[in-house]
């Protein structure tokens, strides 16, 4: 598999985070004693791996839009070796290009969460087999997530391998 069809299929993984968000409401603020809103962190974190299991499965089965949806409008992503793709269409064929390679397999881990009052961070490792060859890929991820519509969408990401994809045995 090409470096820029890796960069796309973590891409497309990442997406499907995304569509996940968009089908789940928002968890329930509290009024802290200051007056303004405390955030459940849990609540998020539970949201946003929910939504990163629905990510990686739609890459899995092919559904394109489930992963289109998970970006934002003007959402950016940030593939290894390959130029930045910018916006909803260049986002579009990214994950038609990855899902061509035929991913069989795709986790992702969340390993740091980070929240402020507009934005949500998920950083983790995922694991992607793929191809004829059932090449596993081993990498990282950082996820920039957004309310776009009153639903959490990935703004930004980006991802990169650990090491060279090998055959799996």
């Amino acid at each position: 598999m090409s470096r820029i069809a890796t960069v796309f299929v973590l891409l497309t993984l990442t997406g499907a985070g995304l569509v996940a968000c968009r089908d789940a409401a928002p968890p329930a603020a509290h009024v802290a004693a200051s007056g303004r809103a405390a955030i459940d962190v849990a609540a998020l974190r539970t949201l946003i791996e929910d939504n990163s299991r629905r990510f990686t499965q739609a890459h899995v089965t092919g559904d394109a839009a489930t992963i289109d949806a998970m970006f934002t409008r003007d959402a950016t992503s940030l593939p290894p070796g390959s130029a930045p793709v910018v916006g909803n269409a260049a986002i579009s064929k990214l994950t038609a290009d990855f899902i061509a390679f035929g991913i069989s397999e795709f986790s992702e881990e969340t390993t740091g969460f980070h929240v402020s009052d507009l934005l949500l961070i998920d950083q983790g490792n995922y694991r992607m087999v793929y191809g004829r060859e059932r090449t596993v890929e081993v990498g990282k991820y950082l996820n920039v997530w957004k309310q776009e519509d009153g639903v959490w969408k990935i703004q930004s990401n980006i991802w990169n391998t650990n090491a060279p994809a090998v055959p799996d045995d």
